[in-house]
């Protein structure tokens, strides 16, 4: 009797579990979501690349960029610098402030950076002139 019953409860697993395989469709595409769509929301384009090397980039700075914070000391490198510039300014403006920081701590790290370039121009072009005026003049 028991096995009798045993049979009967997996013939309806099984019925039941083929009337569900019977009933599965494939998903339909919405027309209004396409992979186009997709790729424009995430500038999946050639010129990407700098985008994603940069939110990488600025992974690796986290912790440098906790210390600027916590103890505004800490000086924020190059490499992060331009990590910064280039979310905010061709990529995701609001992927820094998804990463935890606040949109105010997110201005002071774009001022930060926009100040150490403004320094660090002047410098370089200085060099290059005193340089070239040393080859120039023995």
């Amino acid at each position: 009797m028991g096995s009798t019953s045993r049979v009967f409860f997996f013939a309806f697993v099984f019925a039941m579990s083929m009337l569900l395989m019977a009933k599965a469709r494939p998903l339909e595409r919405s027309k209004t979501t396409t992979t186009s769509d997709l790729l424009a929301r995430l500038k999946l384009d050639e010129e990407s690349s700098d985008c994603w090397d940069s939110l990488i980039q600025l992974q690796s700075c986290t912790g440098e960029l906790i210390m600027f914070f916590l103890n505004g000391e800490t000086e924020i490198g190059q490499g992060c610098c331009q990590a910064i510039r280039t979310i905010s300014q061709q990529c995701w403006p609001n992927m820094i402030d998804a990463l935890g920081f606040t949109t105010e701590e997110t201005h002071v790290l774009e001022g930060y950076c926009d100040h150490e370039d403004d320094q660090s121009l002047p410098s370089a072009a200085l060099t290059s002139e005193v340089g070239s005026s040393k080859l120039l003049n023995p």
